[in-house]
């Protein structure tokens, strides 16, 4: 039974990180009116994009992240264009409206 606690500990303390990044998401989502299922959709890429860079905050990378990020999905994971543009379209909304900043001229 502690093996079970423990493990909940180390995967609410390792998922920090983009809780706190995510917390403003839903909100913001509801408001620009997308759907349930594009929240979901976008919160799962930019996670992947966090969890790309080793959890670094997004805050702390840009454009040369953002650009390693998508030619990873193209040349290793074999993504479509249109999977690579949602991915895109993900990550200009992390940084476009949670957390108000610019792309880094991305």
């Amino acid at each position: 039974m502690s093996n079970v606690s423990e493990n909940l500990t180390v995967a609410s303390t390792t998922t920090e990180q983009p809780k706190k990044t995510f917390g403003s998401c839903p909100r913001l989502f509801r408001t620009a009116h997308y759907s349930l299922r594009t929240e979901i959709t976008y919160i799962n890429w930019m996670k992947r994009y966090i969890f790309f860079h080793q959890k670094r905050h997004p805050k702390e990378m840009g454009a040369k992240e953002i650009s390693e990020f998508l030619t990873h999905l193209a040349v290793k994971n074999n993504v479509t264009a249109s999977t690579q543009n949602q991915a895109l379209n993900a990550l200009v909304f992390l940084y476009k409206k949670v957390l108000e900043n610019g792309t880094g001229g991305f």
